[in-house]
């Protein structure tokens, strides 16, 4: 989901993007062959006693009470008043969007938020159906729009650590902090396979290895929703999974955000659409459509990807989501009125703005018979398919208020593994581990800086603008450090200390999400922490680096610079697991080993390497990790950024 409205500029660049905002007929659509796409079935969504009871709920609904339920809005735009006018089948707290404005609320008042919604709408009352409304957020790593929760690492740090087992409890672990706020549904997991790392939302996908991103669908989906048997998830401490975006929002040409994939339907269905079968055949509740385009169409306007192959092909009997007003981007639509993403097969508008107005424009195109009530009635069986599956239907809500669940020991400890298991040590010349009782000089910018550490989509949309007192019981890597080192007999020092034995620079990205994390070329602005590293060392000090970043990035000058490089990624809340690996016992042995491995190619220049790049300009390969029990020594490297 994104917040972006600037997206025409962009297109206009890019003759590829042409036909976006061309009127509609100048281009011919680009041609799909539904019988070569991987088959899926939805497992667990239809069985006959809850599809009659959609038929009985279909027959009493009006007109206005179905249109109502195609239509989803942000809180902040909303109120619980509304609904009793307008019938709405879902809301959504968007990533700037807190209860009454407030970012920061606690999690009693999100509750009381979702209660207030959810009592107007299976109110019992004159001309009016009860159908509980859906609330969704963007649960991406953790419950992240919530001060106080367990914030796991970014999934490029969980691709780099190639478990499926550890994805499904962090699904599991996240999905009971969400339910525990009231909210059902989780806009998760982003089954992107990003080609070009200057695309700011990269750090959402797990890997560029489409097979890795397959089994992880499938872990992530059972963790949040539980097994597609399982009735009642709610009840459960479930919620509704999002596959995203569909498709192939990571392989747009030059890592544009919301861009054109630029490539035959072979590529797209080999690299991008692998983990949407495996997503549906676990029983995801529901998908998400993409803002990009394929060959210059946009991805809520393609029926024969939406409606042939996702709903024919594939077997997806959910309902499918549009992103953030995305349907406006489409050419005759706007805000309040697109009758092409409908008929396209998307089967609930993301409307925040001009929502009324869409719900008006829409009555009356079904009214015209612009759309159908077939296609309507198809969309609202969708979504009460859904409702019914979730146990919304049901009172019962035994994780609600539980609030001890959020940020709960045992969610932090499995976070604090997740972190151990993603970092990825690229370099050490033999100064890891650190022993523990030795001197440590902590520093850089992202040492005690948790919010640095976490990255975007944590608890603002940017993941800009938080303190350290927004994550009460995070720990800063500086704290995992120094608890470490202290348990040892030894001690951290600070910057002013003549002569540490070993010193920790963290430095990195700091936080962004689409749109603003997008870079033109592979680089980050490192120019002081590569200061501080070769300071640090002319003086004769061992230096370990610590790089924090959402993608692999140029850095041969900062690893040259360093005795050991270590990539962080987007850890998270969890600053003690980096000091698990970094620091070892007294005598200087090794605690815990790196496991992590690169599921994305690491650059050999500033411009983004991808698989299949020619040798050179790749530095370190898919898979690549060096670890205590087989290190793998790194010569010195070429400082020329680009060299031909």
């Amino acid at each position: 989901m994104t917040r972006d409205g600037g997206w025409w500029r962009r297109a206009l660049v890019l003759c590829g993007l042409v036909c976006t905002v061309a009127p509609v007929g100048i281009c011919a659509p680009p041609v799909t062959h539904p019988q070569q796409w991987p088959a899926a079935r939805s497992a667990g969504l239809i069985d006959p006693g809850s599809e009659a009871r959609i038929t009985e709920l279909l027959r009493q609904m009006s007109l206005e009470e179905q249109v109502g339920q195609v239509i989803q809005t942000d809180i902040g735009g909303v109120t619980p008043e509304d609904l009793r006018r307008y019938p709405l089948g879902s809301i959504l707290a968007g990533g700037d969007s807190g209860p009454h404005g407030d970012e920061r609320a606690a999690p009693a008042v999100w509750l009381a938020l979702a209660h207030e919604f959810r009592a107007v709408s299976v109110e019992r009352r004159a001309g009016h159906t009860p159908i509980p409304v859906l609330f969704g957020i963007d649960a991406v790593h953790g419950h992240n729009n919530i001060a106080g929760a367990a914030i796991y690492p970014h999934n490029i740090g969980l691709g780099a650590a190639h478990d499926p087992q550890l994805l499904e409890r962090i699904g599991a672990a996240t999905a009971e902090e969400v339910a525990v706020t009231g909210i059902d549904w989780a806009f998760a997991p982003t089954l992107a396979v990003p080609q070009d790392v200057r695309w700011g939302r990269s750090y959402e996908g797990y890997a560029q290895d489409p097979q890795l991103v397959a089994r992880y669908a499938t872990a992530m989906v059972v963790g949040l929703q539980g097994p597609s048997s399982l009735n009642g998830k709610l009840q459960a401490g479930h919620v509704a999974a999002t596959a995203k975006h569909f498709l192939g929002d990571g392989g747009t040409a030059q890592g544009e955000d919301q861009g054109d994939d630029q490539i035959n339907e072979e590529e797209l269905i080999a690299r991008h659409a692998q983990g949407y079968p495996a997503a549906i055949d676990a029983g995801v509740l529901t998908v998400m459509a993409s803002y990009s385009s394929w060959q210059g169409q946009k991805m809520h306007g393609n029926r024969a990807l939406l409606t042939e192959v996702l709903k024919g092909r594939m077997g997806f009997a959910g309902f499918v989501v549009g992103d953030w007003n995305a349907h406006a981007q489409l050419s005759g639509c706007k805000p309040g009125r697109c009758a092409a993403a409908f008929n396209a097969g998307v089967d609930m508008f993301m409307a925040p703005y001009a929502w009324k107005e869409l719900y008006a424009s829409t009555l009356a195109q079904v009214r015209s018979g612009e759309i159908s009530r077939e296609r309507l009635e198809d969309a609202v069986r969708r979504i009460l398919r859904v409702k019914m599956k979730l146990g919304l239907f049901e009172s019962a809500r035994p994780y609600e208020g539980r609030t001890e669940l959020i940020g709960s020991g045992a969610h932090r400890a499995l976070a604090r593994e997740a972190v151990r298991k993603s970092l990825v040590l690229l370099k050490n010349d033999g100064v890891l581990p650190i022993p523990s009782g030795a001197r440590v000089l902590v520093t850089g910018p992202g040492a005690r800086d948790i919010g640095m550490q976490c990255g975007g989509w944590t608890i603002s949309w940017q993941g800009t603008g938080n303190s350290n007192t927004d994550f009460p019981h995070a720990e800063s890597i500086y704290d995992g450090i120094r608890s470490a080192v202290r348990a040892g007999g030894g001690t951290v020092v600070d910057d002013a200390d003549p002569r540490p034995d070993v010193a920790v620079v963290v430095f990195g990205e700091q936080p962004y999400a689409e749109t603003s994390g997008d870079r033109k070329l592979a680089v980050d602005n490192l120019r002081a922490p590569l200061g501080q590293l070769r300071a640090l060392r002319k003086q004769g000090i061992p230096v370990v680096a610590v790089f924090l970043s959402g993608r692999p990035l140029w850095s041969n000058p900062e690893i040259n610079a360093s005795n050991a490089f270590v990539a962080a990624w987007l850890p998270g809340t969890e600053g003690g697991g980096v000091a698990d690996v970094l620091v070892g016992d007294a005598s200087g042995r090794a605690r815990t080993d790196f496991t992590g491995r690169l599921s994305f190619v690491w650059p050999a220049t500033v411009f983004p390497a991808m698989p299949g790049s020619p040798k050179g300009a790749i530095l370190f390969p898919l898979e690549y990790g060096s670890s205590y029990a087989h290190p793998a020594p790194v010569a010195h490297l070429s400082e020329n950024p680009a060299p031909r």
